[in-house]
């Protein structure tokens, strides 16, 4: 990228975001990212910052559940009962994450279910928050989102990686 070149911070934004998703990127710098800011790769190359800015956009709109992606959720909810969360079980085989013992959410695969960020398991946390609650259908639906929504993300995550080592051949070097 040119010194004179001008780049809107959200472009910026995303594409640092795209960058700290990257599975590569958080095993490269694993023990420097416990104790210190994380170290973000500017790369020259347009294409590949417009890449990932793209990705990270995408990210940023799955996690704040406003994807179209979305609109079709991955998971569903069965059973007929009291939608009170009680005691979460989990059934690899089957995908099936239990609330309570008439009620499941169906459709929940073992990467989705072990998706963890800061130490907790995402589809897990959100649940036990909710523990001794009656679930909305608003509830229900916002689950069922969450899930694709990570989902989503783990896919996303998989292209990543050949695109931070392409950022990282072509690093901008700054001036100061």
């Amino acid at each position: 990228m040119g010194v004179r070149e001008t780049i809107a911070p959200e472009t910026i934004f995303y594409y640092i975001y795209a960058i700290l998703y990257s599975n590569s990127y958080r095993q490269k710098y694993a023990e420097f990212l416990k104790t210190d800011f994380p170290r973000v790769p500017f790369t020259s190359n347009k294409k590949v910052f417009a890449a990932l800015a793209k990705k990270g956009e995408e990210l940023v709109n799955l996690h704040l559940l406003k994807s179209n992606a979305l609109d079709k959720p991955v998971a569903s909810f069965e059973g007929d009962d009291s939608n009170k969360v009680e005691k979460l079980s989990y059934e690899i085989k089957t995908g099936r994450l239990w609330i309570n013992p008439k009620q499941y959410f169906k459709n929940i695969k073992p990467e989705i279910w072990n998706y963890h960020i800061g130490g907790y398991r995402v589809a897990e946390k959100w649940l036990k928050d909710r523990k001794n609650r009656r679930l909305t259908s608003d509830e229900v639906s916002q689950y069922c989102r969450i899930v694709t929504a990570l989902a989503n993300t783990i896919k996303i995550q998989e292209s990543l990686d050949t695109l931070f080592e392409q950022a990282e051949a072509e690093l901008q070097i700054l001036e100061q």
